[in-house]
Order: C-alpha cells, then sequence, then structure tokens
C-alpha cells in the first residue's frame, strides 16, 4: 500500500472489513458491495492523481516519485486508466467493479466505442457496461476471402503456388508427369506454357482444331 502522500485522499478500509465470517448476511452483502465501490473510486483517483503528477512534475522529479515507492512500471496501467477515464469522475464508476475498469483501460482502442456510449449514460452500473462490452464483441460476418495463389517472401517478393489438384482419375498429374519425364521439363514450366496457350485462346489468338469444321 502507498503511503499517503500530501494532497492526495485516499479511501481508509478498516481491516476488520475483511474478516471472513459476518453474522447478518444481508448487512454483509451490503457492506461488500459498499467497500468495492470504494475500491473501484479510489482506483480512478489514484489514476488521475498520478497523470496530474506526471504532467506537473518535472520528467526528474516524477521518476523520483515513481522511486520512492517502488512504482517504476507499475505506473503504466494507471496513466491509462486516466486517458481511458479523463472525462469522467470516479463517482461515476462507483457501481462498476475494479477489473471492469482494467480491463477497459487496457484495451481502450478496442472498447472506444463502449467508453463513449457510456459518456451519454445519467446512471453507470456493472450491467450496462457489461452488456455494451457483449455487444462489442458480437463477431461481424466475415466475408469470404478471394482464393489466392501469391505467397510473399521475406525480402518483399512474391511467389505463386497452385494448390493441390484432386482428381479421381488422377488425369492432371498423370499427364504431367508423363510430360516432364518425356520432354525434361519441369513441372512449373509446362504449368507455364499451357497457361500461355489458354490465354492465347481465350483472346481468340488460338482455336481448337475441332473449332475448324
Amino acid at each position: 500500500m502507498m503511503t499517503p502522500i500530501k494532497g492526495v485522499t485516499a479511501t481508509q478500509i478498516n481491516s476488520r472489513q475483511f474478516e471472513p465470517y459476518v453474522e447478518d448476511s444481508a448487512t454483509a452483502s451490503e457492506f461488500s458491495f459498499q467497500t468495492l465501490a470504494d475500491v473501484t473510486k479510489a482506483i480512478l483517483h489514484h489514476a488521475f492523481w498520478l497523470a496530474e503528477q506526471k504532467h506537473n512534475l518535472s520528467l526528474k522529479e516524477y521518476k523520483k516519485l515513481l522511486s520512492i515507492y517502488g512504482w517504476q512500471g507499475e505506473e503504466k496501467k494507471y496513466l491509462k486508466i486516466a486517458a481511458t477515464f479523463g472525462k469522467f469522475e470516479p463517482q461515476d464508476f462507483a457501481q462498476v467493479e475494479p477489473r471492469t475498469i482494467y480491463q477497459l483501460a487496457e484495451r481502450n482502442k478496442q472498447y472506444q466505442k463502449v467508453i463513449d456510449k457510456l459518456l451519454d449514460l445519467s446512471v453507470i452500473n456493472q450491467e450496462t457496461v457489461r452488456t455494451l462490452i457483449q455487444k462489442q464483441r458480437t463477431p461481424r460476418t466475415a466475408k469470404p476471402k478471394k482464393p489466392s495463389i501469391w505467397r510473399r517472401l521475406k525480402n518483399g517478393g512474391r511467389y505463386c503456388q497452385i494448390p493441390p489438384i484432386h482428381e479421381t482419375s488422377e488425369q492432371t498429374g498423370t499427364t504431367l508427369q508423363r510430360m516432364m519425364d518425356e520432354e525434361g521439363l519441369t513441372a512449373q514450366q509446362i504449368v507455364a506454357e499451357a497457361i500461355a496457350l489458354r490465354q492465347a485462346y481465350k483472346q481468340g489468338k488460338l482455336v481448337l482444331a475441332e473449332d475448324r469444321n
């Protein structure tokens, strides 16, 4: 726990509040939620205060402050909370549990629409935030990808890769192999020649023998 610093008001929580057993369950429930609300507000108060210190202090003074309390590296998550909820007051999130605050801040770009919608609400609670998050996660119908034969090389170049050809008759594979054996050509050379001939036919430069009749 950080030592209280002048100018900062921290919520005081009595250690007895964490006793595992309370006789009156109704009182215990009310007490538990109130304590959780205090924690959430304290997190936001601390985040705003830390962001203010970073803004007002010199870099050297700010680093010294972190060093005094052993917070080097830990401060980043709170600065992110301050940046995410800068347009709110700590009291606005009194009905939201702490983990949700961290979740929204850690992925603030992903949940920016959720945060924007919270600005329009008069009352923010855990159920409201959870509902908005779930709607944000609704998967969108993915558009079918256009088939591509291109593959990338590490140097930025690319090459084409023809997918496997599955045929019951195996005619294409058998014919290609025979051509390779008889003509001493590679599969790539034969495929390139075949594509060039087909392209010429599509352009009207070639005609099939049967088309001459």
